[in-house]
């Protein structure tokens, strides 16, 4: 029965009984204390332990489970022991957790007159600073009793409770004669909080609303040229409201379009859709109510898609059928009703500067330097790479090669593609964390989010190459300070107008005014325009050989080498002697077209005829007049997994049963004592450890 208790315990456990880390170094203690409070008395193993961390910490945290458990993979104790103190290091020691709270009271808002929530909000965080500093482990919250501590909070605060402060606080040090501590400060500001959050004290006709501030740019939107690429996320902004008529608005955009016809709900998996309209109460029928269920509806069904008549357009399994639309770009969601949207992100993709012909290539340069690439703390990682540098394009984008050399294994978002050849609905995944170095070293920035986009011009006859400025005068001197071309390294980045630092000019050589120019970034030199000389270009000959066939017709192909040339008399000596040969041996030859009485009859398979041969050798009767059968296994046979606990599921689900039908019961029991007794079911051997069972 303990056994059973522990077995139930920690089944509850992995379900309801811990809470996820959120990589917050002011909650680690907390977590920590309530993660050991679970597990204590459960007897877990080292393993178990690892597999909990694995699952509960955050994103950031679990990488630190995973890296050492994979270095300590045999020594789990160990790899334990090394889990804990890295994440006692990283989020537990008194430094890191001051810093977490000081960073937090610093990017807290400056409070308006009528920010009474916000005023709230910062009294709680008060609070929580004072329970820390009085458990006494954070020694350097002591600096909070000191007038500098005080100050920046204080500025925070509207003009009128600074002078309440000041007024309040030189009472306290002609009476106590010195500066009051943070203790008192803290009671001063939650006794304001709560006072102007009373309801018992608001102005009729007013309720303490958050001021939020009015941007000049609410209606303006960013203007767009026509090679620029713009893309919109779908992606749920709000949690829905389910006071909104769902029908008439939709609660995930909060956008005057229904829910059914709603492209970024459309866009989700289906396993996806279903989860959400279980959440909110929305029919799985209709999709446009949370008044009533599926087995109420009336509606009646038909997918525009596959003309089911078993679900509705919305619940169609897979994606929509998308379409580019060749357009001028359009402001709207897609195909769903246009309204004015002040929050959308303009994002733009690359612009093809790749002018060639079919016959007669010409080398011109572009914008694309040779880069290093790595997560911002793994700098070993580095891989080198191209990047496209595009100040048409607002936002940076990279290839799904990319995200597959770096092991990004994330989600993908929905998107809308807009270019001068028009619009095109498409997904992508996203990279953040990610570095961007100049290959000499001298250079490194944070990259931007990177969005997942396989579009990007591959033109490699457009990178810069020092071959390309030694000929032109202007730019001899350049050569030795371009790199030559790395056959290994691949254009996989586009850099937007989001990473602007890598776009401005430090150095620019002009030269004639019809030559290629040469400018240096930060992330080295490139050159721009085309650098043939004398715009003259070397023509391409092809040459083709004419062949002629037996028949004596010409032709370009080159004619079949296997082929047999046999004269008439040649040829009716074979035919005689094949026609003799086949009617003596009655070959397949003669009797393909034969009709038999098991024409229609189905034929064994390989299996079932390896079946019948496994029961024919194997079967047996033994000495107690018993037939003895093999179990018939494909060859080879595949390993049995343990199914105890499938096994012991379906045992503790048969006891309730039986607990709740006691006649059920008694003929259970009476069916089993009469199946021991006939000697029908025997105790199973015991195994010895590691084998299958």
């Amino acid at each position: 029965m303990m056994d059973m208790a522990k077995y139930l315990a920690r089944k509850e456990l992995v379900s309801t009984g811990l809470t996820h880390f959120d990589d917050h170094p002011e909650s680690y203690r907390a977590w920590k204390s309530a993660f050991s409070n679970t597990i204590k008395g459960l007897d877990l193993t080292a393993s178990e332990q690892l597999d909990l961390l694995s699952k509960w910490l955050g994103k950031e945290s679990s990488a630190y489970v995973k890296r050492l458990r994979a270095v300590r993979i045999y020594n789990p104790n160990t790899a334990l022991k090394m889990v804990w103190d890295r994440l006692d290091e990283c989020y537990g020691t008194p430094e890191v957790i001051e810093s977490a709270l000081f960073r937090k009271l610093d990017s807290f808002p400056k409070i308006t007159n009528k920010d009474n929530y916000r005023l709230r909000d910062l009294g709680d965080q008060l609070m929580e600073l004072l329970s820390a500093k009085e458990d006494g482990y954070l020694p350097g919250l002591a600096y909070l009793d000191t007038a500098r501590g005080i100050k920046p909070i204080m500025e925070k605060l509207p003009y009128n409770l600074q002078e309440k402060w000041i007024t309040q606080g030189s009472k306290y040090k002609d009476n106590k004669v010195g500066y009051p501590p943070f203790s008192f400060f803290t009671s001063f500001i939650y006794y304001q909080a709560k006072t102007r959050n009373d309801p018992s004290f608001a102005l009729s006709g007013s309720s303490p609303v958050t001021e939020k501030p009015i941007s000049r740019h609410t209606n303006l939107r960013t203007p767009v040229s026509v090679h620029t690429t713009k893309v919109v996320s779908d992606a749920p902004q709000n949690d829905p409201d389910p006071r909104e008529d769902i029908s008439k608005h939709c609660p995930i955009h909060k956008k005057p379009h229904p829910l059914k016809k709603c492209r970024g709900f459309r866009l989700k998996t289906i396993e996806e859709r279903k989860t959400y309209l279980k959440d909110q109460g929305v029919c799985f029928k209709c999709c446009a109510s949370t008044s009533h269920l599926a087995r109420d509806c009336k509606v009646v069904l038909k997918c525009d898609e596959c003309n089911s008549d078993k679900h509705i357009t919305a619940l169609h399994p897979g994606p929509p059928q998308l379409s580019t639309k060749a357009s001028s770009p359009r402001t709207g969601d897609g195909g769903e009703p246009e309204k004015e949207d002040t929050t959308r992100e303009p994002v733009a993709s690359p612009l093809c500067t790749e002018v060639c012909g079919n016959c007669a290539r010409s080398k011109s340069c572009s914008k694309i330097c040779l880069v290093k690439v790595y997560p911002k703390e793994c700098p070993q990682q580095a891989i080198k790479m191209y990047a496209m540098l595009d100040d048409q394009s607002n936002k940076s984008l990279a290839r799904s090669e990319f995200f597959n050399l770096f092991g990004i294994e994330v989600g993908s978002y929905p998107y809308t593609l807009k270019t001068c050849a028009g619009l095109a609905a498409t997904s992508g995944r996203r990279a953040n964390g990610y570095q961007i170095e100049a290959v000499n070293g001298e250079f490194s920035l944070v990259l931007p989010t990177l969005i997942e986009c396989d579009d990007l011009p591959d033109n490699r006859d457009e990178i810069p190459t020092p071959e390309a400025a030694l000929h032109h005068p202007h730019l001899k001197s350049l050569a030795s300070k371009i790199l030559p071309l790395d056959n290994d390294a691949k254009i996989l980045l586009l850099l937007g107008r989001d990473i602007l630092q890598v776009h401005k000019v430090r150095q620019q050589i002009n030269g004639p005014g019809d030559a290629p120019f040469a400018q240096r970034l930060d992330l080295g030199w490139v050159l721009v325009d085309d650098v043939c000389l004398g715009k003259v270009h070397k023509p391409i000959v092809h040459c083709y050989k004419t062949n002629i066939l037996e028949d004596g017709r010409p032709s370009l192909f080159r004619p079949c080498m296997s082929h047999i040339h046999l004269n008439s008399s040649q040829l009716k000596g074979l035919s005689h002697s094949c026609r003799s040969t086949t009617m003596d041996d009655d070959s397949l030859g003669n009797t393909v077209f034969a009709r038999t009485a098991d024409d229609d009859k189905r034929a064994f398979s390989i299996e079932d005829e390896q079946f019948l041969q496994i029961m024919g050798d194997e079967v047996f009767q033994d000495e107690c007049n018993s037939w003895v059968a093999p179990l018939p296994f494909r060859a080879p046979r595949p390993p049995l997994p343990n199914n105890r606990e499938q096994a012991m599921t379906r045992l503790f689900s048969l006891l309730r049963t039986l607990e709740r039908k006691p006649r059920m019961k008694d003929q259970f029991i009476a069916f089993m004592h009469k199946i021991f007794d006939n000697n029908h079911a025997e105790p199973a051997p015991p195994l010895p450890k590691g084998k299958e069972c």
